[in-house]
């Protein structure tokens, strides 16, 4: 069966992450061979399987089911990953803490744990009576690899991030448009929106 060789760019802070990555590969049939590259974490596989399925098991090996921490941060800056976003958003100066404390004793950014299944998915729905959605677009949201002690902690560290570790996944905090907000006419001679066939040469 013909192979195809695909490159995936795949973030990998340790040696413990390249294992994973590569216990993960080799159990699968169809993948002929394999090169993890911890220094531009890369993973180039040469395979018979689709990309999708390849991009599943990649994903899979980097999941860690239990409780993370889940946050606000003060910064939308994804240049440097989830390292540029800053500190947990703070507005008022206060020590870290659960979502259910005091407003006086939590950052307005602690939104505290979610809990992901043993697949490493997390299904969750926050409600917090302190946040207004327009002070927060354009900042970040974080999931930490471990648990948020809420501030519960002894040490210097719970008082600051909750002893919640590196943060494993962000993204910007955006607007969507609602329903009929943002319609798009498409052209019926080529399927594509009329704003993209303006730009596109004949």
């Amino acid at each position: 069966m013909a192979t195809t060789k695909i490159e995936f760019a795949v973030p990998m802070s340790c040696q413990s992450c390249v294992d994973k990555v590569s216990n993960v590969l080799n159990g699968m049939d169809g993948i002929k061979n394999f090169e993890v590259d911890f220094s531009q974490e890369r993973v180039v596989v040469e395979s018979s399987l689709p990309i999708h399925q390849l991009q599943a098991a990649l994903e899979t090996s980097g999941k860690r089911p239990g409780p993370h921490g889940f946050h606000i941060y003060s910064s939308g800056d994804l240049s440097q990953g989830c390292d540029s976003i800053g500190d947990h958003y703070n507005p008022y100066n206060r020590p870290h803490g659960g979502p259910n404390d005091n407003i006086q004793n939590r950052h307005l950014g602690d939104l505290g744990n979610i809990l992901s299944d043993e697949s490493g998915r997390a299904a969750f729905r926050i409600i917090d009576k302190h946040i207004k959605v327009h002070d927060v677009i354009g900042r970040s949201v974080a999931v930490t690899a471990q648990a948020d002690d809420l501030g519960r902690g002894s040490n210097i560290s719970s008082k600051m991030d909750g002893n919640s570790g590196e943060r494993i996944g962000c993204g910007i905090i955006a607007r969507s448009a609602g329903i009929l907000e943002n319609t798009k006419r498409i052209c019926l001679c080529s399927g594509v929106t009329l704003w993209d066939e303006k730009g596109a040469t004949s």
